[in-house]
């Protein structure tokens, strides 16, 4: 099983990017998906989720409106497409997979909102 999340960098206040997570050695269209994330000495915090069929999305208030999660299961891959970004997103961003039998993580990205 493997989860390798991309896209991560450097940005400037307001600027956007957009984290990939490819998914391998699992069946991708059977498990929820969910971006997390960690800043330093905070807890790790949901950021948003997706329902295996891209159906039904829920995120976090701090990002509701500038962050949009999607999925394409022909490609095993989520994304995250975060605009507007503010230096308060800065962190290390991890993609999960999950069903009720199991889950697995991404090894993370790295976000940095900075000027």
């Amino acid at each position: 099983v493997q989860l390798v999340e991309s896209g991560g960098g450097l940005v400037q206040p307001g600027g956007s990017l957009r984290l990939s997570c490819a998914a391998s050695g699992f069946t991708f269209s059977s498990y929820g998906m969910s971006w997390y994330r960690q800043a330093p000495g905070k807890e790790r915090e949901l950021v948003a989720s997706i329902s295996s069929s891209g159906g039904t999305t829920n995120y976090a208030g701090s990002v509701k409106g500038r962050f949009t999660i999607s999925r394409d299961n022909a490609k095993n891959a989520v994304y995250l497409q975060m605009n507007s970004l503010k230096p308060e997103d800065t962190a290390v961003y991890y993609c999960k997979a999950f069903r009720t039998q199991d889950s697995y993580w991404g090894q993370g990205t790295q976000v940095t909102v900075s000027s």
